[in-house]
């Protein structure tokens, strides 16, 4: 099973390999992505990855408020679409 983390606070540069190669470090990553806007393509400075149950409240809580790339991050378990 897996477990979806949110990410935000990202640079507008950040691709989805750079954020799998960050969190791979401390647990299983299953994927990554990142949002970006529909009309011009470019980040909205959040994405999702998708890690392994076990390890994800421990990643979420070390890496929560890291700084990457000068920003500090946004990480905790992402809650599902609302309509």
């Amino acid at each position: 099973m897996s477990t979806t983390l949110y990410v935000g606070n990202l640079p507008w540069n950040t691709t989805a390999e750079e954020l799998n190669e960050f969190f791979a470090p401390y647990g299983q990553v299953e994927s990554s992505r990142i949002i970006t806007d529909r009309e011009t393509g470019r980040s909205r400075g959040f994405g999702f990855i998708e890690v392994g149950e076990a390890d994800a409240a421990r990643m979420a809580e070390e890496l929560n408020g890291m700084d990457y790339g000068g920003r500090p991050l946004t990480v905790n378990e992402a809650k599902p679409k609302q309509i």
